[in-house]
């Protein structure tokens, strides 16, 4: 009985810190509208996300995109469709698995430490120090880091799309004797301008979640260390799971229809 009293307590407590992210997102919005931009701590933020995230992004992308390529060459060779396998690493790297898996990454470095960095001043009080210093704790800690994750993921997005594009070139021609010019010319032919745009928004739009995610459970922490600590963790899990809410009715809105992909 305890357990399940605790169990509810803790999915009350977990609904509230959503609603309070929702808020803040609406918070951020008109902050952004109304007040100036804190340009140093939005660089700083930017070059956290964005350059110390590269490695990992990249490493993941081209692994994906040589493990894709296994999974699927042997199975178009098969039917006789190997002049497609290039269009089909390139849709679904574009579409979905180069800035889903970007986000993964970012939510799981970049998420967790916002989540600890604010959680820690919250518990030593640093943001009350913000107020006393009439320093809105939106404007100098939150906007920097939505901005940072909404312009710098679609950037780790499009170098995580080439990555894996050349990952799965190089597979592609070493392993199944698909020329690299045939590869490239299926990919051409199945992608479109559409495509690229969608996968950039998609990028924006799950980099703003990761960070206002990040954000408001970390200005929400209470308990010490052992709050800070479960903070992070539940920001992370909330993060991953908006990523992948957002990304079906992103998707779903996008393309709907039937395909115009080409041989």
């Amino acid at each position: 009985m305890t357990n399940q009293t605790g169990t509810r307590r803790g999915i009350g407590v977990w609904f509230e810190r959503l609603m309070a992210a929702m808020l803040l997102g609406g918070q951020v919005f008109f902050h952004l509208l109304k007040t100036p931009i804190h340009r140093r701590n939005t660089l700083e933020q930017m070059s956290v996300v964005g350059p110390e995230s590269l490695t990992i992004a990249l490493v993941t992308a081209g692994f994906v995109g040589m493990v894709f390529t296994i999974q699927v060459a042997r199975e178009f060779i098969h039917f006789g469709a190997a002049s497609t396998v290039g269009g089909v690493l390139a849709i679904a790297l574009t579409r979905e698995l180069s800035p889903v898996l970007t986000a993964v990454v970012v939510a799981g470095r970049v998420g967790s430490a916002f989540a600890a960095e604010i959680g820690t001043m919250r518990v030593t009080e640093q943001i009350d120090a913000l107020y006393v210093l009439k320093t809105d704790p939106i404007d100098y800690l939150v906007v920097p880091r939505v901005l940072a994750c909404c312009m710098m993921l679609p950037v780790l997005n499009i170098l995580a799309l080439m990555t894996g594009m050349a990952g799965g070139l190089l597979i592609a021609d070493s392993l199944y004797d698909i020329s690299p010019d045939l590869f490239l010319k299926s990919a051409r032919n199945f992608l479109e301008l559409w495509d690229i745009v969608t996968s950039l928004i998609k990028s924006a739009v799950f980099g703003g979640l990761i960070a206002v995610i990040g954000c408001s459970w970390g200005l929400t922490t209470t308990g010490g260390a052992k709050g800070v600590g479960q903070s992070t963790t539940t920001a992370v899990v909330t993060s991953l799971l908006a990523v992948f809410i957002a990304n079906f009715f992103l998707s779903w809105f996008m393309f709907q229809g039937t395909g115009s992909g080409s041989l």
